[in-house]
């Protein structure tokens, strides 16, 4: 059992990363602003936590312009969802021998 724990990613510990990955999971991207409102957090708690998820590979970052606005999109990379759903993977085979 402790083995399993030590298998947990570091990088999912916070709630913000976790809410980040669950949410690009399911979608295959998504905008800045469409993250904020689904998260409910604030633009520096975001901005901290989506440069650290980028600096480890795990989402991918796609800058663009829609009439003439900025628009910054993400997504998670091959890396994060292997990543991702290995730690989902373990959280259940913990469950499963408590």
């Amino acid at each position: 059992m402790k083995n399993l724990f030590q298998q947990l990613d570091k990088a999912f510990e916070n709630k913000i990363r976790l809410g980040i990955m669950s949410v690009l999971r399911v979608n295959s991207n998504l905008s800045y602003t469409q993250l904020k409102d689904t998260l409910d957090v604030t633009d520096g708690n975001l901005a901290s936590h989506l440069k650290y998820l980028e600096k480890v590979n795990y989402i991918t970052v796609s800058k663009s312009f829609i009439e003439r606005k900025p628009n910054t999109d993400y997504a998670i990379s091959p890396k994060g969802k292997a990543a991702f759903e290995k730690h989902i993977n373990t959280l259940e085979d913990i469950l499963k021998n408590l």
